[in-house]
């Protein structure tokens, strides 16, 4: 153990309550660096462990994450919580949340709907609330880690999605491949794309979009990548995808809305903000690729 475990359990009326609409894990996230050194021990065993490392007793908890008991207590008092059985409940409802089909999935605003109206303002609030807390989520340090891995030619780039998110990897390696050169969309059935792995080393970066219900074969492919060497982007939901265990960057997009559907558009708007900074950061040595881009464009529209 690493604290005095005769430390007294610290009080929560330092610390503000648990902010609703947030997971735990994103929680950790925003509130990292607020940690001290043993509480960061405990919070990247558990994010690493999300949530199942939570919901074993506080005993095993502290002795997993080699910290005394009274450092677990302060960690989860500084995310809100008034007692250990309060964050365990919330683990769990998170863990059922997870697992939800769209059969099982009912927003609370849809029972205000009123007319069609209603609907399209109780909606359209609902995916505005979740691009500002998606993009408030994400650190500074966090913003330049995953930009510095984006523009840096060095490095080949992939681009991974499941059956609803591959359609944002399609539209950022629209985007990204007009900007820079050696970048990739993995496609195709997923037995092939073990081909894709052959080559890859800690000169890659893998960029991995996944949400509930998280696809087991998106997440085999990420971590046989992950070992290779390559840097992982996991572009996750609230309740994070189990690839966060081997991910350099995670970053937390909030999905849920009035519908039996997850809203996409977060994340949408989410990739669009790093091509966009990518664009911006760049656009002196990138006037050249561009300009040829458009000439070679012409051109083949005049051959066709």
């Amino acid at each position: 153990m690493t604290d005095h475990p005769a430390t007294p359990p610290p009080s929560n009326t330092d610390n503000p309550p648990k902010e609703d609409g947030l997971s735990i894990a994103e929680l950790i996230h925003r509130k990292l660096d607020t940690l001290t050194p043993s509480e960061k021990k405990a919070a990247r065993l558990l994010l690493t462990n999300y949530p199942v490392v939570g919901l074993d007793s506080l005993a095993r908890f502290a002795e997993r994450a080699e910290v005394s008991h009274p450092t677990i207590l302060r960690f989860i008092s500084k995310l809100g919580f008034t007692g250990y059985p309060q964050f365990q409940d919330e683990l769990r409802n998170e863990l059922d949340a997870r697992l939800k089909s769209p059969l099982a999935k009912r927003h609370p605003d849809i029972q205000k709907v009123q007319d069609k109206t209603d609907f399209q303002n109780i909606y359209i609030d609902a995916i505005c609330n979740n691009i500002r807390q998606s993009m408030a989520s994400i650190s500074q340090n966090e913003f330049e880690g995953v930009l510095a891995l984006l523009e840096d030619v060095n490095q080949q780039v992939f681009l991974l999605g499941g059956r609803f998110t591959d359609s944002i990897a399609t539209q950022t390696y629209m985007h990204l491949r007009a900007l820079r050169p050696r970048v990739r969309h993995i496609t195709g059935l997923p037995v092939s794309w073990s081909e894709y792995l052959l080559d890859m080393d800690k000169h890659c970066v893998v960029v991995v979009f996944d949400i509930r219900r998280y696809q087991e074969e998106v997440i085999v492919f990420a971590e046989e990548a992950a070992q290779r060497g390559a840097s992982v982007i996991l572009v996750t939901d609230q309740w994070l995808s189990p690839l966060a265990r081997v991910a350099q960057h995670v970053l937390v997009a909030h999905v849920e809305a009035p519908s039996n559907w997850d809203s996409l558009t977060s994340i949408s708007a989410m990739m669009e903000t790093f091509v966009a900074a990518l664009s911006n950061r760049k656009w002196d040595q990138l006037t050249d690729r561009i300009g040829d881009l458009e000439n070679i464009r012409t051109r083949f529209q005049k051959q066709v």
